[in-house]
């Protein structure tokens, strides 16, 4: 375990402890989470994965390699009995079963965030096929009804189980403007931004295709790789068409992954039509919208809607169309000013609260 100590999060039991087997500590909701708790003037411990110094700041961070499932079901078991805090807080499916024995033997208050529709979600990954994926299913529909009975349970939206819980709280994944760059002025190159999870259902390959026929246009992609694109990654990356075009720096924390978009003509969202992504509305929309960069979107549902109420976006049926908007943006900087004007706009009227401030007085009158 590797730890990092932090004067915000004090010496001995903490008011609350963010319990993740699967999450990075870099990850975006758990930072957004956190920084809402500590404005609470609640001590903070954070118990996750990679590296702690990416954890949020104002916490006491402790993490541990990720292993594989063997080793994510142990720190599963474990985790929750090993919590030095009068709440608990879940990010995992993984953790709630014996998190909730946990905080019943101990007397501790629970609360379970499920910001996924989990089962849907499972479709979406390989490894869960067969004995793995029966297992996982088991775990997810046995989490979703313990969760239901949880101090208090979190979902991501409205449509995410459990549908009715002892005490459900809606918490969309909104920005922190706080970790977001204010608009500015653009490079003089073109470029394209994503930021987030990069696999293949995600547009990965779909977002580098779309460049490479946009002549003159850069990517940045800022994230982890699924280990299965990785592979195929690699060999796409070398062809002529995106030579020194791309960048991948990887997973960073919040605040300094979103200082790459200072700059940034545009943000892509290609996720592809999944069961866990046709009713979702990705995070990274609003977050375009509150850094003024006009967006290219797959035809989802939720992501149409986006672009019909914001007027800042474009929908795309393919690479090819994404790229042919990339470049009548690059001859015509005028309709990309018109773009970026609505998204100002948009976020200037509609992200001035933030959701996560509701969840926190949540959990201190929880913690109190």
């Amino acid at each position: 375990m590797t730890p990092r100590g932090s004067d915000g999060a004090g010496g001995g039991r903490a008011d609350v402890v963010v319990l993740s087997s699967g999450h990075d500590v870099a990850d975006a909701r758990l930072h957004k989470i956190t920084g809402a708790l500590c404005r609470q003037g609640l001590r903070v411990d954070v118990c996750g994965l990679g590296d702690a110094g990416a954890g949020p700041a104002g916490t006491r961070v402790r993490t541990r390699a990720r292993g594989g499932l063997a080793s994510r079901a142990w720190r599963a078991l474990t985790l929750p009995w090993r919590a030095n805090a009068s709440v608990m807080f879940t990010l995992d499916p993984d953790l709630v079963p014996m998190a909730t024995l946990a905080a019943r033997v101990r007397r501790r208050r629970l609360v379970v965030d499920v910001h996924e529709d989990y089962l849907r979600l499972l479709s979406d990954r390989s490894w869960a096929r067969g004995a793995a994926g029966a297992v996982a299913s088991g775990v997810v529909r046995l989490s979703n009804r313990l969760a239901a009975k949880a101090d208090l349970t979190v979902v991501a939206d409205g449509h995410i189980p459990p549908r009715e819980a002892r005490r459900r709280l809606v918490v969309e994944n909104m920005p922190d403007l706080g970790l977001l760059p204010s608009p500015g002025t653009r490079d003089a190159t073109p470029r394209a931004i994503y930021i987030g999870d990069l696999r293949a259902s995600r547009g990965l390959f779909d977002m580098l295709d779309a460049v490479a026929a946009a002549p003159g246009w850069r990517l940045d992609l800022i994230g982890p790789v699924a280990a299965t694109d990785v592979d195929a990654l690699h060999e796409r990356l070398q062809r002529d068409d995106l030579a020194g075009r791309v960048d991948l720096p990887g997973r960073l924390p919040p605040a300094e992954a979103w200082k790459r978009a200072e700059g940034a003509w545009a943000g892509l969202v290609f996720l592809r039509e999944t069961p866990a992504f046709r009713e979702a509305i990705p995070t990274k929309l609003y977050e375009y919208l509150a850094t003024g960069l006009p967006f290219l979107t797959t035809r989802l549902p939720r992501q149409v809607e986006m672009v019909e109420l914001t007027g800042a976006g474009v929908v795309v049926d393919d690479p090819a169309d994404a790229a042919e908007v990339l470049r009548r943006w690059a001859d015509d900087t005028a309709v990309l000013d018109d773009y970026r004007k609505r998204a100002i706009a948009w976020a200037d009227s509609h992200l001035e609260t933030s959701p996560y401030d509701t969840l926190a007085t949540a959990v201190a009158d929880l913690a109190r």
